[in-house]
């Protein structure tokens, strides 16, 4: 994502050095967590969509809309959040609803202790599970506030790390799941953002699926609108409207007299309840 933590070199760098009503998708389905709850039914977009820093105007994200996006994902929290969100209110998100735009709500929780760069808040093997309960909550707290209802997603943006510092991994997880699990108590969905080469593969490639995220928003920069014929893992996998996918990051586009800095983004997956 354009600027929410770290300059475009430092992802790269990072990245280079990390080794419709439905019924929920299968990655979903597989939460035990879940089993026991009666879900609203998820809404999904399935699209170009895209996101950047700071949520724009509405000015601008009504001369944005009926081109080549449909969806647009806005930061709602985070101690790790890059960008201050002037625009993000609970009346802009009834606004932009109301032109038609679905919204992917975004929150850029802890990040690990083996990532390169620094962070405001990071977590450790000590501190996880409570962190993720915290930011868990508070996700939720933020997502509410800003009128996106029970049954949303939120997608937790966990940026690149070396997935195979066992003990680092075995961190983010607990964090992930306590996260997850927060989420899932009062009835919002699971997503998460990561690298196809790190932060996301690690929730692909998880044994133990208990708790992990339900749809999985991956960055794979080959510039490929699809959500399919690059998909670096299992074909059963995150099926049924469960995948995102980040193919390209900072492009300068204009449309109808404004100009933003934007990553696309291929989407089919759930997106935010509103109105």
């Amino acid at each position: 994502m354009s600027k929410h933590r770290m300059s475009k070199k430092g992802r790269y760098i990072a990245w280079a050095t990390a080794g419709a009503a439905v019924v929920a998708g299968t990655g979903i389905a597989a939460q035990t967590s879940m089993a026991a709850t009666t879900w609203p039914a998820q809404k999904t977009y399935t699209g170009r969509a895209f996101d950047t820093c700071a949520a724009p105007s509405l000015s601008a994200m009504k001369a944005w809309h009926g081109g080549l996006y449909g969806a647009a994902a806005v930061y709602i929290g985070g101690k790790n959040r890059g960008c201050s969100q002037p625009n993000l209110t609970a009346s802009w998100v009834k606004s932009v609803n109301t032109v038609g735009w679905k919204l992917i709500p975004l929150y850029v929780g802890a990040q690990p202790s083996c990532q390169t760069g620094s962070s405001p808040e990071k977590l450790t093997a000590s501190t996880a599970a409570s962190l993720g309960a915290t930011d868990g909550a508070d996700a939720v707290a933020k997502a509410s506030a800003l009128g996106m209802k029970a049954g949303s997603p939120i997608y937790l943006d966990m940026e690149s790390y070396d997935i195979t510092n066992a003990a680092c991994n075995k961190a983010v997880l607990t964090y992930v799941r306590a996260f997850d699990k927060t989420l899932h108590a009062k009835t919002y969905r699971a997503g998460y953002y990561g690298f196809s080469s790190s932060s996301a593969k690690a929730i692909a490639t998880a044994t133990d699926k208990t708790d992990l995220p339900g749809n999985l928003w991956y960055a794979l920069w080959d510039k490929t609108n699809t959500t399919t014929t690059d998909w670096p893992w299992g074909a059963t996998q995150f099926t049924n409207h469960s995948r995102a996918h980040q193919y390209m990051v900072n492009s300068k586009e204009t449309r109808n007299g404004y100009t933003i800095t934007v990553d696309r983004d291929a989407w089919d997956a759930p997106v935010a309840i509103t109105g």
